[in-house]
């Protein structure tokens, strides 16, 4: 059955996509904390 690797590899694309997503918000996140200490 050819079809059958379709959901594991849609399974770890949207895993990457999450994952860079978090990568993106942790430095965003990092870079405000260095920008404005006090807040935290």
């Amino acid at each position: 059955n050819v079809s059958a690797p379709d959901k594991p590899i849609e399974i770890n694309l949207n895993i990457n996509v999450t994952q860079e997503v978090v990568y993106r918000l942790d430095g965003e996140a990092k870079s405000l904390i260095q920008q404005n200490p006090g807040i935290f």
